[in-house]
């Protein structure tokens, strides 16, 4: 029986006017594989991870321009990117 594979690859960084601790201006990829039995559920799974990957991100860059507001962060300062495929294994 074919499998699918969810790939789900997270990464994060800060620039370096963000902050003066090196280690935090690049953070290392979190990459997450998941298996279904078909190709159907990999795509649902997909979209469910995308949506909350995408609500999450509205959550954050509102709270940075909460922050912005107050002189204190600046959403540009921060880049968030992630990519969701579902693949044949």
């Amino acid at each position: 029986m074919p499998m699918w594979v969810l790939m789900y690859v997270f990464s994060y960084s800060f620039s370096p006017a963000a902050t003066n601790e090196r280690a935090e201006w690049r953070l290392q990829p979190n990459v997450v594989f998941q298996e279904f039995s078909n190709e159907e559920r990999c795509k649902a799974a997909k979209a469910t991870l995308e949506g909350s990957l995408k609500d999450a991100g509205a959550k954050l860059r509102s709270g940075l321009e909460d922050l912005k507001a107050l002189g204190k962060a600046d959403p540009a300062q921060v880049i968030i990117a992630y990519n969701v495929e579902c693949l044949p294994k």
